[in-house]
């Protein structure tokens, strides 16, 4: 009887041993598929790692575009420094502040610390677009404006309503000096109501104000 309780007892034992490498495989493959699903099926939790690196990649890349494209922005409009009495002067309004180089310059300073620049170079786009006379030059300029600044697809995009925009498509068709004149009202027009206010109450110009006035009074 004692030898047929071992060899039962060693026939579980070797059952056991048997059974146990195919279980730990089936274990060690659920395992490989439980932490490998994220890659597979784009439903899985927010939270999931490869995501988390997914998306950190991503935004590597987008501030690495971002900075390439702030490199490749004009520098800006060559002008004399302001003089006290001009700078006193884009107080008084909008225009003023625009009529000028150093005014323009300044202003554009500003808008580059709130990330909207892109309105700033919108409009003087469209400026020298307005001095072209040749069809052809005409033509390429539009289409880089188009491009830069209308394009969804553009990171420089300005925003525009639904109306100015079919203005601009219709336009292109058949590019002119005036092929944006819609869209430089309505961003001009943004920029006055917007952005100049908070520019009048900005460090940027109360400094420049400030430098002026002590340089007047030690003269």
């Amino acid at each position: 009887p004692m030898g047929s309780e071992r060899m039962e007892m060693r026939k579980r034992q070797m059952s056991t041993t048997q059974e146990t490498p195919g279980a730990a495989l089936a274990q060690h493959s659920t395992g490989n598929k439980e932490s490998n699903a994220c890659c597979f099926c784009w439903c899985c939790c927010c939270s999931c790692s490869c995501l988390t690196v997914r998306n950190q990649d991503e935004e590597r890349a987008r501030r690495a575009s971002q900075e390439l494209q702030a490199e490749s922005i004009p520098n800006c409009e060559e002008s004399p420094a302001p003089t006290l009495e001009e700078v006193n002067a884009w107080a008084q309004s909008f225009d003023k502040l625009m009529l000028t180089p150093a005014g323009r310059n300044a202003f554009r300073e500003f808008l580059r610390t709130e990330f909207s620049e892109e309105n700033m170079l919108f409009w003087m786009a469209c400026e020298e677009l307005k001095q072209e006379s040749n069809k052809s030059v005409i033509e390429e300029k539009a289409r880089l404006i188009y491009e830069d600044y209308i394009s969804i697809l553009s990171p420089k995009e300005v925003s525009l309503d639904s109306r100015v925009r079919e203005v601009i498509n219709q336009n292109m068709l058949e590019p002119s000096q005036h092929t944006f004149d819609d869209a430089q009202l309505q961003i001009y027009t943004l920029m006055h109501r917007d952005s100049y206010p908070r520019f009048m109450n900005s460090a940027i110009y109360k400094d420049l104000l400030r430098s002026l006035s002590e340089k007047s009074i030690e003269a």
